[in-house]
């Protein structure tokens, strides 16, 4: 007679067994394409070298549409922050033809929307501004600037992140001559921190003489970006307003900063309709259509590199399939002489397709974000500030797209697996099953 134990231990080898079949009777074509995939033969069959060939292909067009997207939108959103820091997301000034950066015509501060806007969500900070032309002169030197003046509502987080020495200006004090100068500027002229300068301000009235101060630098920043940084001064709008004799309320412009950048057009559009009809609202894309015109070429050079890349490992992936096909003809007779439909059998060969891109597409990803992240916080890769207007390659990484890339690629190389899998439906099981 049976224990106990050995009709519990039968039963469960019973139940084990039976729930095996089923699951092999459900799912046959992915039981199959694993034994397919485990045996040695597929390792060290002919088609091997091609599977290898097919694998590096998806993994190198990963990590080139990893790179081409990372670094695209790294260098987008990096000048778009450099821009707004020197100036804001929308300007509001006067409503004239002037689109200089010398103060004309003052506005007055005093407006319905500072230091907020009220009926507008999604706006950081509303500040005040005022620009005045200059020059700094040495005994050997000069050079033509622009004095930026800004109150203490000004947000400096930009020109922290910035700032390679010494401290931001202190606007605590009555009047302070503390300015922020850029190192493009202080090298050129051969000048150093704490240094005090001697800078003559040109009035916007060709009559009148010009004015000398004298200012002191405070602080030196570099953001690489030498459009701004060869010729952008940083100080108290009072100087300005002293300079233009204007009073304590009157103000250049105002400038807003936005929380998310993407809202711009729709957020300057708001802005324009809240202000008085006396004043313009003007986002920085309207003020530099040229640079973000340059910056929308990113998106369509990416797009270029996403589907160039998809394509060459798609065709690899595809010759591989065909490959693997004709390598195992024996078995497709033998599969369809015993019941085993066209589809399913193609499905055999698409799962062991799909593993092939799961494994191209592991190594793509650990190889591209691992670059990624060492370019990131490391800073290896340098540019020319004077053409890229940043000194190293910057890299943005954002999850979301990473994952679509995956789910996108893999897709796209399963939907091209289809069509050749058809050779497969040409297949008769009376001529295959003589080469078995």
């Amino acid at each position: 007679k049976e224990t106990m134990l050995e009709i519990i231990t039968r039963r469960i080898n019973k139940y084990v067994f039976l729930r095996t079949v089923k699951i092999i009777a459900l799912n046959y074509e992915l039981f199959l394409a694993k034994r397919i995939i485990s045996s040695k033969e597929y390792k060290n069959s002919i088609s091997s070298p091609i599977i290898k060939i097919a694998i590096m292909a998806i993994s190198l067009g990963m990590i080139v549409m990893l790179i081409a997207i990372a670094t695209g939108d790294g260098l987008r959103e990096k000048i778009r922050s450099k821009i707004s820091g020197f100036k804001g997301h929308v300007q509001i000034t006067n409503y004239d033809a002037n689109n200089s950066d010398g103060s004309v015509i003052p506005i007055d501060k005093n407006q319905k929307f500072y230091p907020s806007f009220s009926n507008i969500e999604g706006i950081k900070n509303v500040q005040v501004y005022a620009n005045q032309v200059g020059l700094i002169r040495t005994k050997t030197d000069f050079e033509g600037i622009i004095f930026k003046g800004v109150s203490s509502d000004y947000d400096w987080t930009f020109f922290k992140e910035y700032l390679i020495s010494g401290s931001l200006p202190n606007f605590n004090q009555k009047r302070t001559r503390d300015i922020l100068l850029s190192s493009t500027v202080i090298n050129r002229l051969k000048l150093q921190l704490n240094d005090t300068i001697n800078v003559t301000f040109f009035k916007n009235n060709t009559n009148k003489l010009p004015s000398n101060r004298k200012l002191v630098i405070v602080g030196v920043y570099d953001t690489g970006f030498l459009e701004f940084d060869k010729n952008m001064m940083i100080g108290d709008i009072r100087q300005v307003q002293r300079l233009n004799k204007w009073k304590s309320n009157e103000v250049g412009g105002f400038e807003i900063i936005l929380e998310n950048f993407d809202d711009l057009s729709l957020k300057g559009n708001e802005i324009y309709r809240e202000i008085d009809s006396t004043l313009d609202a003007t986002t920085i894309a309207a003020k530099y259509p040229a640079l973000f015109e340059w910056i929308e070429l990113f998106d369509n050079n990416t797009w270029f590199i996403i589907i160039i890349m998809i394509l060459v490992a798609g065709i690899n992936m595809i010759t591989a399939l065909l490959v693997l096909i004709l390598e195992r003809i024996p078995m497709v007779g033998i599969l369809k002489s015993l019941g085993s439909t066209n589809w399913s059998i193609r499905k055999i060969f698409l799962y062991n397709a799909s593993y092939l891109i799961f494994i191209g597409l592991f190594w793509g990803n650990l190889a591209g974000l691992t670059l990624l992240f060492i370019q990131k916080y490391g800073g290896f890769i340098t540019l020319d500030p004077a053409t890229y207007y940043v000194s190293e390659v910057p890299v943005s990484i954002n999850l979301l797209s990473i994952v679509l890339l995956n789910i996108g690629t893999l897709i796209v190389c399963f939907v091209m697996l289809i069509i050749p899998s058809i050779i497969i439906t040409k297949i008769e099981p009376s001529k295959s099953m003589k080469f078995a």
